[in-house]
């Protein structure tokens, strides 16, 4: 079963760093990076799969893949910024990974744009 991968993975990872921090504090970090990365892409196939499985139902559904493409790349910048910002945490730079998330907000919000537009265009039609 692969939650019993990244349990170990993390758990192991996890019992690295805190042995290294006290005497490595740079080395107990990039042990958690490292231990990031691969957690990444165990997880990746089924995120390939979850996106085709989305794109296969938006198609026989008829919704315009536009609009689920889009929110599928809201979503994934939805987990790398909150990746990116767990990491720095990590690192112990809690001012740059407040950064991120607020950059990750924003880009969500400007990706949003042209899904509300379509939305207040259809509500508008709707009203006489």
């Amino acid at each position: 079963m692969e939650i019993w991968q990244i349990v170990g993975i993390g758990l192991t990872a996890t019992a690295l760093s805190l042995v290294l921090k006290a005497e490595r504090p740079a080395f107990a970090f990039f042990v958690v990076l490292v231990a990031g990365v691969m957690l990444f892409f165990l997880i990746l196939d089924d995120v390939v799969k979850i996106v085709a499985l989305l794109a296969d139902l938006a198609q026989r559904a008829k919704v315009n893949t536009l609009f689920v493409a889009t929110i599928l790349k809201i979503v994934a910048v939805a987990y790398i910024a909150d990746f990116a910002a767990q990491i720095s945490r990590d690192a112990g730079e809690g001012s740059i990974a407040g950064k991120i998330e607020l950059g990750g907000k924003l880009m969500i919000l400007l990706m949003a744009v042209p899904i509300i537009e379509a939305l207040i265009e259809a509500v508008l039609r709707l009203i006489p």
